[in-house]
């Protein structure tokens, strides 16, 4: 046990603390004197404690062995997304959390990211390091990431949806796809956004009048303000429009700590959650979020070298998933506040105020220090269940 110890990495753990700590610190600075959000710092620091635990319980388990039953955890996932859609209550208009009493509740479709993670990876360990192929590999694994995708799109939550799809994508790189598959991959996908953002913006009013009629209304007030800001409404407009000046205003070095203008006179909805981001670039400036930037690179650089370290097939796998699922969340948070992507409510990792999200991106850093602690080891053959495995006979192309 003390061997194992010593070998837990020291920069991520004191980055995940000077990360608990920024969190703290800019939820306190929005939320304080509030009536309904007054305390808002203590219950983070309380999901930071349930945190850590998950951390450290995932550090010390072997994660191939929660490989070697991946495929179980992913039916049991898709039970309770199922379960979500009939028992589930509504958040800021996505129906996507059960409600344990009065003080807890659980966001199934993030914890689905980690039970994707880990299902993927299965599959392609024991793909051998062969060249996937397109029928037999790549479309089943588009098809057991669609599943989850559209059931959590029709719970209306487009930004945890989306990050399956990103999930597969980086799998799917690292799983030795062939590259004709991924070229026509990219190009598939690319022609598509491109296609979709070009109708959005022409046919506007029929697309906006079909939302409507299938109940997705909400997605307007996302897309407007990215697309066509000029056709949005006031109330759609206003969140971006206030946060882009939030963040202008904040400058090189900032206006100071609980001193923001806009932050703290609540012109920007949701900082202490979604728009934290902005509360860190108008009070601490250019500067502060530009060290917020460098802790989430220093937290990826030292993941991949430890994805590069493993001498176990599935861990670079697992690692990889959980990049690819936190530079999405990083991107798209951050992007959405500066013009680049639309607002899908996706938290920033590890500092927006939220329990689900920070217990499962502290489990996933977890997932991959496991795999510094066991992945040096003798690579065991696991046993492949029928639904994912492929017979050894097959030949491949």
């Amino acid at each position: 046990m003390l061997q194992k110890i010593k070998k837990i990495d020291g920069v991520i753990l004191v980055i995940l603390v000077l990360l608990m700590v920024v969190s703290i610190f800019s939820i306190y600075s929005v939320t304080h004197g509030r009536e309904r959000l007054d305390g808002s710092h203590i219950k983070m620091i309380k999901f930071y404690i349930v945190g850590f635990v998950a951390f450290i319980g995932l550090t010390f388990v072997d994660y191939r062995l929660l490989v070697k039953y991946a495929l179980y955890v992913y039916i049991t996932g898709i039970g309770i997304l199922i379960l979500v859609s009939f028992v589930g209550t509504e958040q800021n208009g996505a129906q996507g959390w059960i409600k344990f009493g009065n003080s807890f509740s659980l966001q199934p479709a993030e914890l689905f990211k980690l039970i994707l993670i880990l299902f993927l990876a299965a599959v392609l360990v024991r793909k051998n390091k062969n060249k996937l192929l397109f029928w037999r590999d790549v479309v089943p694994l588009g098809l057991f990431s669609l599943m989850p995708f559209v059931i959590v799109i029709s719970q209306n939550d487009l930004g945890n949806a989306l990050s399956y799809i990103v999930i597969l994508i980086g799998l799917l790189w690292i799983g030795n796809i062939k590259f004709t598959h991924a070229l026509i991959g990219l190009l598939v996908i690319g022609g598509s956004a491109a296609a979709g953002i070009m109708s959005y913006i022409h046919y506007h009013d029929e697309i906006k009048d079909f939302l409507v009629d299938i109940k997705r209304s909400h997605w307007i007030e996302r897309f407007d303000p990215w697309l066509v800001p000029d056709k949005a409404t006031a109330k759609a407009i206003y969140h971006t429009k206030n946060a882009k000046m939030a963040i202008a205003s904040g400058g090189m070095s900032g206006e100071g700590y609980m001193t923001g203008s806009s932050v703290q006179t609540d012109r920007v909805p949701y900082t202490y959650s979604d728009s934290i981001f902005v509360q860190i670039a108008e009070e601490y400036g250019f500067v502060g979020s530009a060290l917020l930037l460098l802790l989430y690179f220093i937290l990826i650089h030292r993941m991949i070298l430890i994805a590069l370290e493993c001498k176990d097939r599935g861990g670079p796998f697992l690692i990889v998933g959980v990049v690819a699922m936190l530079l999405y969340q990083i991107f798209e948070n951050i992007g959405a506040f500066l013009g680049l992507m639309p607002l899908t409510g996706i938290t920033l990792p590890f500092i927006s105020f939220g329990g689900t999200s920070l217990l499962i991106n502290m489990a996933s850093i977890g997932l991959v220090m496991s795999v510094r602690l066991h992945g040096q080891e003798v690579e065991e053959d696991l046993p492949s269940p029928a639904l994912y495995s492929s017979p050894a006979s097959a030949k491949r192309s």
